[in-house]
């Protein structure tokens, strides 16, 4: 995403990345990026928790009021679960497999091993 939201900046439109992917966000440097240690693919939080995803999408928005040098990076305070960290092991973490790897999930359709592309 901080590519394409480089791209948009270009045009006038200020841009706002919400990421529970620090190393990456840190890597591709959007303009202005909200990190949440939260799930992958849960950034706004939990399933059916409106309080929870309004205030996490209330304080990512005032970033724009604070972030004003490309390239930062506003971690916001939000705790998963406070008993329990397990899942951060999960994600990306040791035993970890890409889709695309490992046991078919449907019988007739193998999966492979996802390789870099070749050039060109």
């Amino acid at each position: 995403m901080g590519l394409v939201a480089r791209e948009i900046e270009k045009a006038g439109i200020p841009t706002m990345c919400l990421s529970s992917a620090w190393d990456i966000t840190f890597a591709v440097r959007p303009p202005r990026a909200v990190f949440i240690n939260f799930p992958l693919n849960h950034e706004t939080g939990k399933a059916d928790d409106a309080p929870l995803q309004r205030s996490i999408l209330l304080d990512a928005l005032r970033a724009f009021e604070t972030l004003w040098s490309p390239g930062q990076i506003l971690t916001l305070p939000y705790v998963w679960d406070p008993n329990d960290r397990t899942w951060e092991a999960k994600d990306f973490g040791p035993g970890f497999e890409l889709y695309g790897v490992g046991t078919p999930m449907q019988s007739g359709f193998p999966e492979r091993a996802l390789g870099r592309a070749e050039p060109a």
